[in-house]
């Protein structure tokens, strides 16, 4: 993994087999980023990306082993009690043009990913919302 710094906004390289959660939360506590927006494309395999459902408030999950083309990612950084929380939904396509998409749980690099993260002046924490089963962001 490379990364570089250019005004409020850190670009990210990733090389085959960095896991993107672990490298976005790397880089995330390499610059000390509170908050920021993430977005990125590549290509991925051994990816597990899940779907809320709200009535059971569970994830269900579906694991892809072959090499997608993560044709975008969207996303964001904040905090969880003080720590560094990612919070990335992709969207993926297969040879024939098949999209797949969801909540993303965790993918590997298999060739490259280019991720942008844009650093916002402010702390967002998450907290737990009784109503959803999830920790949404408070900004009270």
């Amino acid at each position: 993994m490379e990364h570089k710094l250019v005004d409020n906004t850190v670009l990210v390289r990733l090389d085959v087999g960095d896991e993107i959660h672990e490298s976005i939360q790397q880089v995330a506590e390499h610059y000390n980023i509170k908050t920021a927006q993430v977005s990125g494309i590549g290509a991925i395999e051994r990816i597990t990306v899940g779907c809320y459902d709200p009535d059971s408030k569970e994830y269900h999950t579906i694991e892809y082993k072959e090499c997608l083309e993560m044709t975008s990612m969207q996303g964001n950084i904040s905090q969880n009690n003080g720590k560094h929380h990612g919070h990335f939904h992709i969207t993926l396509s297969d040879p024939k043009g098949n999209v797949y998409g969801g909540h993303l749980v965790e993918a590997y690099t298999r060739l490259t990913c280019e991720i942008i993260i844009r650093i916002l002046d402010t702390t967002v924490e998450r907290q737990y919302d009784d109503f959803t089963g999830l920790m949404l962001w408070d900004l009270s």
